[in-house]
Parts: C-alpha cells; structure tokens; sequence
C-alpha cells in the first residue's frame, strides 16, 4: 500500500468515526452548543461537509473550485458561515448522509490524482497525500468540539501520526497569525504515539524540541486544548514560545481554549 493509499483510509476511518460520534442525536441534540462560540454539533458537521466538498471539487473538477475560491476572494470567512447557513437547516439524517457522501467522494477523488500531481487549495497547491492529512486535522479538531460538547471520551489512535507530520509542514502558521516572523531553525518533534511508538519528525540536531504524547500535541495544535492542560515539553525558548501559538491552521488562531476548561468525559 502506498502512501497516499495510507492515509485515504485512515480519512475514511476518520470519517466514520465522526458520523458515529452524532447517528443517533435527536433534533434537539444535533443544536447542542460546542465549545468554538456561535457553532452547534450541526455547524460543526456542517463546516466539515463544506470543507469535503471543496475538497472533492478540488480533486475532480479544478477548474471549478478555482472559480469557487475567486468568488470568495477576500471574504473566505463569509463563505464558511454562507456553507453553514446552507447545510445546517438540512434535517439531521439528511445533513449526516450528505457529510458522509461528500467525505467518502473526497476521498475518492483524492485518490484518482496521481501522487506525484498537486491539487488547487485555498493558498497554494497542494499533495493530494497533504489535502487528506488536512482533512484529518479538520476532522480530530471538530470531531473534538463535538464530542466536548456531547460529554463524550475519544479513543485516540496512531492515525494520529499523519496530523503531527501536517503540523510540521506548517509550523509557521502560528508565527503568521500573530504576525511574527517564523524562525529559520528547525524543530523537532518526539511523540509518543497511542499505542506506545515513538514518532521522531524533524532533524535529529535541532536544538528546539517538543516532547510529549502525540494525543495531546493534536489537542494543542487544533487549539482544542490549553497548555496548561497537556503534557507536553519544550527544549529551547522558541520552542517555548511555540507551544503558546501553535495552530495547524491557516488564518485567525481564534480565542482558543482556558485552563482547567474541560473534565474528562465519564462516558
């Protein structure tokens, strides 16, 4: 199996395992708010359906999408919330099939470009292998709001490994989005993954490292977690500093999440 195969099917479980979060929620339980400020379980869904669709169009029809994200030039945010509006008043059986069928045809479409092409993204092209690690960073990050907000527990696993290689490749948004410059020195992460592996990523001579479970690097990097909450580790002061606002995102950081915020679900 190659790589790009990998990773289609650790999406695809991803998937999965977010529509299960939510099959069986009433209509009232569908509205329950989640911890980002104004989003319901539905928008959440809502937000990943959109994020789905953009990307199969991206996968299939690149024309198409190019002339989807120049109609909404300088106004992405407005687009989003314009995709919730549309999804979110769809009834909740019709909303979970839709985000399904339009997550399972991105995969598909994903996996027709060849691995060595790009495909057209919200700033530049990208991997196909790239696009589906993003996808499952937005998929760990909302799937999380939901579960916050449904008072359930999440059993992490090693699918894990293909947020923490995303986080590397873009370790400078958080610089950006608070309008600092990113250092040119290198980082290196150590984690320890879900099931007891150690997953090294970054040169072994950088001087600034992260250290700490890959569970919780993913909490800190979608910004679903404070620091103060993980176990995480910083070797040199920009590597500090880094833990502070890192975010594996393009775009504002948002307000994040406060200390002692969340309990550990009973269920």
């Amino acid at each position: 199996m190659n790589a790009l195969n990998d990773i289609l099917k650790d999406l695809s479980t991803d998937i999965d395992e977010v529509a299960r979060l939510v099959a069986g929620l009433d209509d009232d339980a569908w509205h329950t708010p989640t911890p980002a400020p104004g989003w319901s379980v539905a928008d959440q869904i809502s937000h990943l359906t959109f994020i789905f669709t953009l990307a199969r169009t991206a996968a299939a029809d690149p024309d198409t999408f190019k002339a989807i994200t120049a109609s909404a030039a300088g106004d992405f945010n407005g687009a989003v919330n314009s995709a919730l509006a549309l999804y979110n008043t769809l009834p909740p059986a019709e909303l979970l099939a839709r985000f399904r069928s339009e997550g399972e045809a991105s995969v598909a479409a994903l996996g027709a470009v060849p691995a060595d092409s790009t495909v057209p993204w919200l700033v530049n092209p990208l991997p196909p292998a790239v696009l589906a690690a993003a996808g499952i960073m937005e998929l760990f990050a909302h799937g999380q709001d939901i579960a916050d907000a449904l008072r359930l527990r999440r059993e992490p696993t090693d699918r894990l490994r293909h947020l923490a290689f995303f986080a590397f490749l873009t370790r400078d948004f958080g610089y950006q989005s608070h309008g600092l410059t990113p250092p040119a020195e290198p980082f290196r992460f150590e984690l320890t993954s879900p099931s007891g592996e150690t997953w090294n990523i970054g040169p072994d001579t950088a001087g600034q490292k992260i250290s700490g479970p890959a569970h919780d690097f993913a909490l800190l990097v979608t910004r679903r977690r404070h620091r103060a909450d993980l176990a995480l580790t910083a070797t040199g002061d920009e590597a500090d500093r880094w833990l502070d606002i890192a975010q594996a995102y393009r775009g504002p950081a948002g307000q994040g999440r406060t200390p002692g915020q969340f309990t550990e679900p009973q269920e």
